[in-house]
Order: C-alpha cells, then structure tokens, then sequence
C-alpha cells in the first residue's frame, strides 16, 4: 500500500465522519494518535472533549439541546497501565475491562457489534496503543454490517509492530458523505505524521471540513517514558488546550 498524505485525505473527505490515527513521529521518539468526530445533526454537533483522568470524555456544549445521548456522550480515549485505547464510542469501556481481566483486544470486541443507528449502521473503529519497556505496537479494529445487513457483523482487526517513523494508519466511519452514509472499506489507510504535536494537530484541524469537524484530540506518548502531551480542539470553544 503506497504511503499517503494525511492532510490530503482529510481534505478530499467532506466527512469521514469519526476517525482515528495511529503511528509514529518523523524522529521516531513519539507514538503519535489523533481521534476526531464530526456531525451533520444539531445533536451531533452538540460536543466537545474534555480532559477526564488520563482520557477524555464527549459533553454535550449545551445541555439544554441533547436530543438522544446514547450514541455522542462516552469516553473515545481510557488509559490501562501502559495501554491508550482510543475508540469512536462507549467500546473504549468494553475493551478497558475485557483486557483488564486478561482478554485481548480482539476478544474484548466480540460482544460488540456496529452502531444501531439504521440505515446507517455506523461502524465501531478503535485502536490500542502498547508502549513497554521502549518498544512501541498498536492495533486497530472496525466492526461494520454486512454491506448494510443488520443480521451480520463483519470483524477485522489490523496489528502493527515495530511502527516505521514517520507512518501510521487511519481508519474513519464513512468513505464520504451520502444516504445512508456509506461505511469505512479496507484496511486502514498508510498515511504520514508530519511535524511536532502542536504543527500535526494544526494541520489535521484545519484539513477537515469547516462546517462539519466537532472536535479533536490529540496525544503524542515519549516511547521512552510513556510520558505524554496531548491537545484538544473544539469547535464549540470553552475549553482549553491542556498539557
């Protein structure tokens, strides 16, 4: 698969809808993740992400305007010792206890299917980030229907080792917008990480489209320490980019 570039993608992608980047920096000292959401709907616009523990957490920016929260409020980032597990919905939750009580990531998934959100069936996407002793892996996963079939889930799961500087993998949702939304295809997408947290997290955020990005975040973890910076970015402004 030829490497490509991040920002392009992004570009040429009205709405990918919720995604999630995993990989490596260019000097090979961070493991870098970046996971953002987007909205068409006033509920789903309706967000930010703040800081919670060592994660995140979705909040409604209004409260007063939720109209359904069991598919927008969750936490898409838990940390588990020296685990990140980054995910588009409540699932985070079911790989956070499933692995602390010795499942893989994989086999915490199982009892997971995609979004029962008709017809579109979003898919789940997450990843999981293990950084031990200077050594660096990450594994993604999408739960998706059958071709738009509620009766049958399809399950992959894509692992990486020894991450090459400068690469990772992107996986979002939707291959654009449309009705019903079409789901994610493939494996994950080989893309570059360009720059330090703060020139990467620039150019994600001004490469998704203006009216429908919601919310991003993003973490650069020292493979060395596991010592981490992160940021956050929120259309809807109350919150402050933290460290």
């Amino acid at each position: 698969m030829d490497i490509r570039s991040l920002e392009q993608e992004l570009k040429g992608n009205a709405y990918p809808g919720r995604g999630i980047v995993l990989g490596e920096s260019e000097d090979g000292k961070y493991a870098v993740t970046a996971y953002f959401i987007m909205g068409r709907s006033a509920n789903s616009r309706n967000r930010v992400f703040v800081e919670d523990g060592e994660g995140i957490r979705t909040q409604a920016f209004d409260p007063a305007k939720v109209e359904d929260p069991s598919l927008i409020i969750y936490a898409p980032v838990r940390v588990l010792g020296n685990k990140t597990i980054v995910t588009n919905g409540d699932q985070t939750d079911t790989i956070y206890y499933g692995m602390d009580h010795q499942l893989t990531f994989e086999q915490s998934l199982r009892c997971r299917e995609f979004e029962p959100d008709a017809p579109n069936y979003t898919p789940r996407i997450s990843g999981i980030m293990h950084i031990d002793k200077g050594s660096y892996s990450y594994a993604m996963s999408i739960l998706k229907s059958n071709h738009g079939d509620a009766s049958s889930c399809l399950r992959f799961t894509f692992a990486y080792q020894n991450p090459i500087a400068g690469e990772g993998h992107f996986i979002h949702t939707y291959m654009g917008d449309g009705n019903p939304l079409p789901s994610f295809e493939g494996e994950p997408k080989r893309v570059e990480i360009k720059g330090d947290i703060d020139a990467f997290t620039d150019m994600v955020w001004n490469s998704l489209n203006e009216d429908n990005k919601v919310s991003l975040f993003v973490r650069y973890i020292e493979i060395a320490t596991g010592k981490y910076e992160s940021r956050i970015v929120n259309k809807n402004k109350y919150e402050e980019n933290y460290k």
